[in-house]
């Protein structure tokens, strides 16, 4: 790849634009080189939605939201609850709230947290997903999976997506934490899974 010219470097540091549509939700994106797939919504995520089911009325928390398209997604489809949002990244955090802003969407806001570490020790949710990253430690996974279960409230689901590789890993641990899990879709790249708080 050539040296990129002044041009180029620029238009780089423009925020990255772009539109689409999940679950129905038409959203409006702002995002930065930096942040994860910035220049369009990965399939991990679209694989994930579509296997959701999102009462109305739920309050829902999205673990590592990057600039927001599960979370606010959740919070269109469950206008009735309050959806948090939480990275570990700050850029990621601005972005998601920015795309609130930009969206409209007066129940969902992002915050700054590694996993759940910062959240209200009091706060419980009806849904949690993450859009696990690949690279975070065993350690971090299992602290992603008991932190949740302390936050759900009873009968409340942890929804997953991971690269296949995670899949037995992840299939093995929510049985431990959780005592239950079920893989909803297997396709050739991601898992989905979903585990309830009995």
């Amino acid at each position: 790849m050539a040296a990129p010219d002044k041009a180029t470097l620029a238009r780089w540091r423009d925020d990255i634009r772009f539109q689409d549509t999940l679950l129905g939700q038409p959203l409006q994106f702002q995002t930065t080189w930096g942040i994860f797939s910035p220049e369009a919504i990965d399939d991990g995520s679209r694989l994930l939605l579509e296997h959701m089911d999102i009462p109305a009325d739920a309050d829902c928390l999205d673990i590592g939201c990057g600039y927001g398209p599960l979370g606010m997604t959740m919070a269109r489809l469950a206008p009735q609850g309050q959806t948090l949002m939480v990275d570990k990244d700050f850029m990621a955090v601005e972005y998601a709230n920015r795309n609130v802003e930009l969206n409209r969407i007066p129940n969902a806001r992002a915050m700054l947290s590694n996993g759940l570490q910062h959240i209200p020790r009091d706060a419980r949710f009806d849904l949690i997903v993450s859009n696990l990253p690949a690279k975070a430690s065993k350690e971090q996974h299992y602290l992603f999976l008991y932190d949740s279960l302390a936050h759900l409230k009873p009968g409340g689901r942890f929804y997953v997506v991971t690269i296949n590789g995670l899949r037995e890993f992840m299939a093995r641990t929510m049985k431990e934490v959780f005592g239950n899990y079920d893989k909803l879709k297997q396709g050739k790249v991601y898992t989905v899974a979903v585990a309830e708080k009995v």
